[in-house]
């Protein structure tokens, strides 16, 4: 945030060449800074604003691959809301920007991902599937290797395969879930902290549902084995979710133990203040 401060006090200062530049870069921070408000900090409404702003930057700058990121981003708000023809009506403005932009492969899949993820939370899993099946089919057949820009690193085939296997999940597809989890889980990245949490907890909602709850705990654990290492407030949802899954074994040692780390003071904390 002190970084878009600084340049929405120095766009006022230049002009031409100079301040289309500068309009990129803070274009790039405002992004930034709303996928922390959001993913991070679970403020909404500041990520929001950001967004906002950075679309204007981005308007400043010309740039239509970063509006059609920053719209996406918007996309998110709604969507987890469950509030479908808000979250449609982004993500068409969305694509609108990254055909004006010429989106390499990549780009497109994370779109169609975004909507899924989007639809997912609008219980409309079959929808989700079909976004996920298309995204897979456009990096199959377009260019990965085409260059994506350099501020968006937050998106690949694995982490592709991540939305593909929540949708899974959430859809019933258990066994397919699990499979497509696990493979997740050894393609991961070692420095991705914050989305192998996800999976993890993934997982453990996976062996919920299939009704092995000891097996729930094991990868919920390992779940909050990550979560001390790389806080993640998404990670910790994903956790919640799945001990609410575990209600019917509550009184289970492996449960109440789960229930022990889960409800730390730091944990507890958190969870009030939502």
């Amino acid at each position: 945030m002190e970084h878009t401060r600084l340049g929405t006090a120095l766009m006022g200062e230049t002009s031409g060449r100079c301040r289309t530049a500068l309009a990129a870069a803070l274009a790039e921070s405002y992004l930034l800074a709303g996928r922390i408000d959001f993913f991070d900090l679970q403020q909404p409404n500041a990520a929001n604003n950001a967004f906002v702003r950075g679309l204007q930057a981005a308007g400043e700058a010309d740039d239509a691959l970063l509006g059609a990121a920053i719209l996406a981003h918007t996309a998110f708000i709604p969507g987890w809301e469950s509030h479908r023809e808000d979250a449609e009506e982004r993500m068409s403005a969305a694509r609108a920007y990254a055909r004006r932009g010429n989106a390499p492969a990549m780009m497109l899949a994370w779109l169609d991902a975004v909507e899924a993820e989007c639809m997912t939370r609008c219980n409309d899993t079959r929808t989700a599937l079909r976004l996920i099946s298309h995204a897979e089919g456009v990096l199959a057949e377009g260019d990965t290797d085409e260059p994506c820009p350099v501020w968006m690193d937050w998106f690949s085939p694995v982490r592709l395969a991540a939305f593909k296997g929540n949708t899974q999940l959430i859809a019933g597809h258990t066994a397919q879930a699990r499979a497509t989890l696990l493979g997740v889980l050894d393609n991961l990245p070692a420095d991705d902290g914050k989305q192998r949490t996800i999976i993890l907890g993934d997982l453990a909602a996976v062996e919920a549902a299939a009704g092995r709850p000891e097996e729930a705990c094991r990868w919920a654990n390992e779940a909050l084995d990550q979560l001390s290492v790389t806080w993640y407030a998404v990670g910790m949802d994903r956790i919640r979710d799945v001990r609410k899954r575990l209600h019917a074994w509550r009184d289970e040692p492996y449960v109440r133990s789960l229930d022990d780390r889960m409800y730390g003071w730091g944990t507890t904390v958190s969870a009030l203040q939502r």
